[in-house]
Order: C-alpha cells, then sequence, then structure tokens
C-alpha cells in the first residue's frame, strides 16, 4: 500500500499575474522551482490564502529570478495579482518511506524570493 504524502511545497508566493487566455497551468520562476524539486509539467495543487480558492493544474517553467508566479487559463479567475498562495506536490510512498521523508518547505519573500530558514 502507497500513502500520497506532502512532498513539496512554496509558501505564501505572490500571484504576479493571471492570463485568462494561456492554454493553461501555473508558470513558476526556475529557482523556485529548482528550490522546491518540482518538475516542469508536474500536476500540482494550488491553494489561494486570500480567497480560499482551491485547483489542481501543473508547472510550467518561468524565467529564473523573476519571481513569475502566473496563474494561467481558466484557473486565473480563481486568482488576482497579488494573492498570496501555497504551491502544492505530493509524492505516493510507502509507509517506511513516508515515516522517514521530510518534505521541503520553500519560503518567501513578498517579491517571491526564497527565504533560507
Amino acid at each position: 500500500m502507497t500513502f500520497e504524502m506532502l512532498y513539496s511545497k512554496i509558501h505564501r508566493a505572490s500571484v504576479t499575474d493571471a492570463n485568462l487566455n494561456y492554454e493553461g497551468s501555473i508558470t513558476i520562476d526556475r529557482e523556485l522551482i529548482d528550490s522546491a524539486k518540482l518538475l516542469v509539467g508536474q500536476k500540482v495543487d494550488v491553494l489561494n490564502i486570500n480567497n480560499g480558492e482551491r485547483f489542481t493544474t501543473y508547472v510550467i517553467e518561468g524565467k529564473r529570478g523573476s519571481g513569475t508566479i502566473c496563474i494561467n487559463g481558466a484557473a486565473a479567475r480563481k486568482a488576482q495579482v497579488d494573492d498570496k498562495v501555497i504551491i502544492v506536490a505530493y509524492a505516493n510512498m510507502t509507509e517506511e518511506e513516508a515515516v522517514n521523508f521530510k518534505p521541503i518547505i520553500v519560503l518567501v519573500d513578498e517579491k517571491n524570493r526564497e527565504v533560507k530558514k
């Protein structure tokens, strides 16, 4: 048996754009993708702190160092520029793996730059 566990999250990122006319997904600064150990195309949940919306989408690579967090496509109706979001990824693990696994937590400042713990 496996369990779906928190793998990684980017905590309290600020939405920098919402593009309704794009095909879909969330564009994330490449530095944050790397810090959170996400993959381009990976399924993520986006939790909007400002309005309580939650939606599932996938990662698109944004320009490294840009601070970009852009909600694309239909999901653009679920967030506005400057909303705070949590971007969450999960992984399936055995019980043994899950007990010992430490999820990756990426904290960011108001410009979506990683804040080291």
